[in-house]
């Protein structure tokens, strides 16, 4: 018998495959966070740092109920932050950083959020992953923020070594069209969410995975 030839030999064969499928499966990608604008988005994406976005979704009405403004945020006890958030874990770092983040913006950048990377990671509590959920989402930005999902699957699917995020990023920038990266990021997420899951695909059982990678018989291990 021929042994059928392995239709993606390369990442780039690879890359081209995963954007066409999943942007069939994932036509619409609303941001999983809810948000009515770039601040409170800027809290939301904070808050889930080691927390689910469904938790997230739970706690955020309360919190934007009593303040959905820099002033309004600044205004209120860290102390009341903190009760609020706590489900959220962390909460006292989260806490000040919300607290903190909203004073600076309005002592440096009139009450409105910036629209750098520069700007944005020079808050408390804002990594570079929450300032690429920014500026992609809430101003059209080009990013590509990676997420455990993103970092998982780009090593199952072979498209970055992962030796580590910032590497996957790179990795994952260089290889799909920069207009496709803000959906794109989220299709990913939706996918290792509901398909090529930490626990239930192993890098030979989802559609993907198998398709891919036909002939793979060990278990992919992710690196952090």
């Amino acid at each position: 018998m021929i042994k059928e030839p392995n239709k993606f030999r390369t990442r780039a064969e690879r890359a081209a495959y995963i954007d066409r499928r999943l942007a069939g499966l994932y036509p619409e990608t609303p941001v999983p966070l809810r948000h009515h604008d770039a601040f409170t988005l800027l809290i939301a994406v904070l808050l889930s740092a080691q927390c689910t976005d469904k938790r997230v979704n739970e706690i955020t009405p309360r919190l934007f109920a009593l303040a959905d403004t820099p002033a309004k945020m600044a205004a209120l006890p860290v102390e009341k932050i903190q009760e609020i958030i706590r489900p959220c874990g962390l909460a006292p770092r989260k806490a000040q950083a919300i607290s903190e983040l909203s004073r600076i913006l309005l002592e440096q950048h009139d009450g409105q959020v910036p629209r750098t990377f520069t700007e944005l990671e020079a808050l408390p509590g804002v990594g570079h992953k929450t300032a690429s959920v920014v500026m992609a989402q809430a101003f059209g930005e080009p990013a590509f923020p990676v997420d455990t999902h993103i970092h998982r699957l780009a090593q199952r699917w072979k498209l970055t070594g992962g030796r580590n995020v910032e590497q996957t990023e790179r990795d994952l920038k260089a290889l799909f069209p920069r207009e496709h990266w803000n959906q794109l990021h989220l299709r990913i997420i939706f996918y290792g969410r509901e398909h090529c899951t930490a626990r239930g695909c192993d890098g030979m059982s989802c559609e993907i995975c198998r398709e891919m990678f036909p002939g793979r018989r060990t278990a992919v291990k992710t690196k952090k």
